[in-house]
């Protein structure tokens, strides 16, 4: 992927891992009209992109995401039509969409402050892990809108019941790291030198395994939200059967019986 001009993007050819840092760091990495775009896309091209097996998403400087800027977006919105506000709300749900849509795994690398749009992309990743100062609000409330935002309603419930999501969103408070973890939200917290290495770690991890099975696997998550538990064992049925012919059904097998590791395709 060519390099961006709203946030920084590496790709480690040795692991397959993609690095996106969001790079405003003197504005806590605050989104504007164009990163919330060029996000959005970028997840959509890394979809298929050669050599990449997993994301790590995180920030750049004290912060990972402080939401929209206050500036660049929230004053320019005021004073907008309904038209014009929809094309800017669908557009921060398509950003979620990809990121949900993205084939390949994505951990979130919390430094710092996650807030608003944050927060979301931090729940729509697959993995979060943050550093011991990474508290956490869904500010939406705060500014007079619903906590509803880009998706949060859909995901929070299904990371932390209905009960802490209820709480989280309509209060908008922050919560702590520790908090967060204790909560569900956060799947590991550590200290902020260790958290690109851990984040990396977990993503190489990943990266090594059967992307096929991994994929089908976040599929999965996000389709059987809607179907009732027949449904759901059928659909399982059906795809599981389906690996069982994929050629790292096999190799895993394999690698079992030599007694070596698996080399996933």
């Amino acid at each position: 992927m060519t390099q961006p001009s709203t946030f920084a993007y590496d790709l480690d050819a040795a692991t397959g891992v993609a690095t996106i840092t969001l790079n405003r760091p003197d504005r806590l990495n605050a989104l504007t009209f164009a990163t919330y775009d060029e996000l959005r896309r970028a997840f959509r091209r890394l979809d298929d992109e050669a050599g990449v097996r997993a994301v790590v998403l995180t920030g750049a400087g004290q912060a990972f995401c402080s939401g929209g800027d206050v500036h660049d977006i929230i004053g320019a919105l005021v004073g907008r039509g309904y038209r014009e506000l929809l094309e800017f709300t669908r557009m921060t749900c398509d950003l979620v969409l990809a990121m949900r849509q993205c084939r390949r795994p994505i951990v979130a690398a919390l430094n710092g402050t996650v807030a608003g749009a944050g927060a979301v992309m931090a729940a729509a990743s697959d993995v979060r892990i943050a550093a011991d100062s990474a508290r956490i609000a869904f500010l939406f409330t705060k500014v007079g809108l619903s906590g509803a935002d880009m998706g949060a309603a859909w995901l929070l419930p299904r990371i932390v019941g209905l009960g802490r999501a209820t709480e989280l969103l309509m209060s908008g408070e922050f919560i702590s790291a520790a908090e967060a973890h204790r909560i569900g939200l956060y799947n590991l917290v550590v200290s902020g030198d260790q958290l690109l290495q851990t984040a990396r770690g977990r993503a190489a991890a990943l990266a090594a395994g059967p992307s096929f099975a991994l994929e089908i696997t976040k599929d999965a998550l996000n389709r059987e939200a809607h179907m009732d538990l027949g449904a759901a064992l059928a659909a399982e049925a059906q795809v599981q059967a389906a690996l069982m012919l994929h050629p790292d059904f096999r190799e895993a097998f394999e690698a079992f019986r030599e007694k070596r590791p698996a080399r996933f395709s």
